[in-house]
């Protein structure tokens, strides 16, 4: 059983292209991890990053575009298989929270598997948003 009292969780570290690739195909979320430039870019271009670590081991991130006063998008949320279950997601989502404070708002999009998932960590369900998807 994971002891998640070791896990030690970092803001605004950017881990490499293939330890961030590395987490996001373990943990089945779908991102260009074909891309190594491409996931580079999306950590160093945002806002606010929080990674969880057992030993030197990413095993968990957050990547968030916010202004820290009005609104805050969780565009990331990975949990390396072996470790989902454990309250890594949980404690990242915190941390977030308390970075950007309580005048803000986190919003995010979720993948339809893991809709059950968010109203356990606090978020409430909206149907007022509007998207247009990339086109690659």
């Amino acid at each position: 059983m994971l002891n998640t009292t070791k896990i030690v969780y970092k803001i605004g570290t950017i881990p490499l292209a293939t330890e961030i690739c590395r987490v996001f195909t373990s943990s089945g979320i779908k991102r260009p991890v074909n891309d190594p430039e491409r996931i580079s870019r999306m950590f160093r271009e945002a806002s606010l990053v929080v990674t969880a670590y057992d030993d030197n081991l990413l095993v968990g991130i957050a990547r968030a575009l916010t202004d820290h006063c009005y609104c805050c998008y969780l565009s990331d949320l990975a949990i390396a298989n072996g470790y989902q279950k454990k309250g890594i997601g949980k404690e990242l989502i915190n941390i977030v929270k308390k970075e950007i404070g309580d005048k803000c708002s986190l919003i995010l999009l979720s993948v339809p598997t893991a809709m059950d998932y968010y109203p356990k960590v606090g978020f409430e369900k909206i149907d007022n948003g509007w998207i247009i998807k990339r086109r690659i």
